[in-house]
């Protein structure tokens, strides 16, 4: 049943996702303390893929599609491939609380890439919200904190480039896949096709996958496979079938504050000045990016 607003329950489904998300941040600090960040990435896919698999044949949906479509799924299980190997890989180097912020600025992307390449004009308070976030962006990098290593700028580097695969990724799914294939399918192509780029790229960057496991390791890997990359997403797309998109994407702006919230409370991360006044700069950004009128 679709509903035109969102109700108690979307609410309270969109704010518990956006939490999930923002700790997964944490989660992947945890993970890279005994495992390789891309070989961590290729497990998180292989086991969401899996799930996905058996969730796909107990609602009897086609696994994959043929000819030009599937092709296309393998354009975005690519992408979505190098935006975890850079989402990952960068949090070697930077805190969780500014991946956090940096990997939000995938919203900017879409509106950007929408308005060039799918005829979706920017608005006022679209271009208001691109220009928050870009200023959030700066202050973010402007004042790094005093305990920062010499290689966090290059990890800031690698969780923008995530926030553009991310991007390309959403653009790409909704010109060629949105309107062809069910949800449930978009999830599998980013999975499945993710886990070869995922691979190779382990197996060429990284000498060791595996250094210090212990149990906290082995649930933080759960968390990312099952928790959040399997059954938020599935609860996404259901939400995007019940509720307006467009009303649902306002809230998005919670998973940056919730990614930082819980850095500095779960890892001890130091909130600086300018990470503060840029999380609210992108946060408000978002919401500006997303909102429309009732």
């Amino acid at each position: 049943m679709t509903k035109e607003h969102i109700d108690s329950k979307g609410f309270a489904a969109i704010v518990i996702l956006t939490i999930l998300w923002g700790i997964n941040y944490s989660a992947i600090k945890f993970s890279n303390t005994g495992l390789s960040p891309i070989f961590t990435t290729f497990l998180r896919s292989l086991i969401a893929s899996f799930l996905g698999i058996i969730y796909c044949i107990v609602v009897k949906e086609p696994l994959f599609h043929r000819g030009i479509l599937l092709f296309h799924g393998f354009i975005v299980g690519m992408l979505f491939g190098l935006e975890f190997v850079c989402l990952y890989l960068g949090m070697l180097y930077t805190d969780a609380s500014r991946a956090a912020v940096f990997v939000y600025l995938s919203p900017f992307i879409v509106a950007l890439g929408a308005h060039f390449f799918l005829k979706e004009k920017l608005n006022l308070l679209k271009v208001a919200g691109l220009i928050l976030a870009f200023i959030g962006v700066y202050l973010v990098f402007k004042d790094k904190p005093h305990t920062s290593g010499k290689l966090m700028l290059f990890g800031d580097i690698l969780e923008i480039l995530a926030a553009i695969f991310w991007g390309a990724t959403t653009l790409y799914i909704k010109k060629y896949l949105a309107k062809e294939v069910h949800p449930i399918n978009t999830f599998l192509y980013q999975f499945v096709f993710s886990i070869p780029i995922m691979f190779v790229c382990a197996y060429f960057i990284e000498d060791k996958w595996i250094f210090n496991v212990n149990v906290y390791v082995w649930v933080s890997v759960a968390y990312q496979s099952v928790i959040v990359a399997f059954a938020s997403y599935l609860v996404w797309f259901m939400l995007i079938h019940t509720y307006p998109v467009a009303r649902l994407s306002i809230f998005t702006f919670l998973a940056p504050v919730f990614g930082v919230l819980f850095g500095a409370i779960i890892l001890k991360e130091r909130l600086t000045t300018g990470l503060i006044l840029g999380l609210t700069c992108v946060s408000i950004g978002i919401f500006c990016n997303n909102y429309t009128k009732k």
